[in-house]
């Protein structure tokens, strides 16, 4: 990367129904708000055109899904168009009668659409039914080239596991990305609820320290009932954050707000840290065969 800094900011977005056209133009006000400061990428949160529909099990949600390229990407390729910027999105993926995706797309200012990944490690628990809509991705861990930098897009679950960041790391990302739609369950105690969170960004946090590269993560904000009866339905935690490369926090914002983050990041300060500490230079490829197997036995 020639680029010695780039500005980045996110949009932190709150759901009320399944409008997606009003929802993509409450994204792209945001996204222009951002562009008028300056920034030069911009990134959304997982599942943004509709509420997070996999709190259950409903064949009828899949009406919600997407061709690509479809109505989706054809709005928001016209958003980092008029923009001039390069925009990371999420959809709920129609591949074919069947076969659905949670899938982020790339954009590149007036290049359009320039790559997509599919969410590779998809979960399956209460409130979060996700396995019923998604098959797993098949694009692998293949970071996305932008006229900004080589990306490294995962989708939300991926950000607990340091093999898809380092993999990632590998092939060369400049940076992670993390759209991201996670949140409490309603009847978890406070005690709980801090220790998910703590959590969640000490592990996102801790792939940035690893693989010595930024990571910018959008969550949504809000509470978004269950439509079970008797389920206390899911108040999402925001906090969406960017971390420098040695897994400091840059910026962050609140957890029941809707709200945009831009930061500067010191591309060159990257490259140093990577000099100083060279953990890629010192890792034993040839004693982790194991890490290959479901488990060790």
């Amino acid at each position: 990367m020639s680029k010695k800094s780039l500005k980045v900011g996110l949009v932190q977005q709150a759901i009320a129904d399944n409008d997606k056209m009003k929802n993509w133009q409450k994204s792209a006000e945001q996204i222009a708000n951002l562009s008028s400061q300056g920034c030069e990428l911009v990134l959304l949160q997982e599942l943004h055109s509709t509420l997070y529909f996999c709190q259950e099990e409903n064949t009828d949600n899949f009406d919600l899904a997407e061709p690509i390229p479809g109505p989706a990407t054809d709005y928001f390729a016209k958003i980092a168009a008029e923009n001039d910027i390069v925009l990371v999105t999420s959809l709920f993926e129609k591949r074919g009668s069947g076969l659905y995706h949670n899938t982020a797309v790339v954009f590149d200012k007036q290049q359009g659409m320039v790559g997509t990944y599919r969410k590779m490690h998809i979960p399956d628990d209460p409130g979060f039914y996700e396995k019923f809509y998604f098959t797993p991705g098949d694009l692998g861990f293949t970071p996305i080239d932008t006229s900004v930098g080589r990306l490294g897009v995962l989708v939300c679950w991926d950000q607990w596991y340091p093999e898809a960041a380092r993999l990632m790391a590998m092939a060369g990302a400049d940076m992670l990305f993390y759209p991201t739609a996670i949140g409490w369950d309603k009847t978890d105690t406070d005690e709980e609820q801090q220790r998910q969170l703590d959590a969640w960004v000490t592990i996102q946090r801790s792939h940035a320290v690893a693989n010595s590269v930024p990571v910018i993560v959008a969550n949504r904000t809000g509470f978004e009932p269950s439509p079970t009866q008797g389920d206390p339905g899911i108040e999402f935690w925001g906090k969406s954050f960017v971390a420098g490369p040695q897994g400091e926090i840059l910026a962050q914002a609140e957890r029941q707000q809707e709200q945009t983050l831009m930061v500067e990041l010191d591309l060159q300060r990257t490259e140093t840290i990577k000099r100083i500490w060279p953990y890629f230079r010192d890792r034993r490829i040839d004693d982790y065969d194991d890490l290959t197997k479901r488990w060790r036995d």
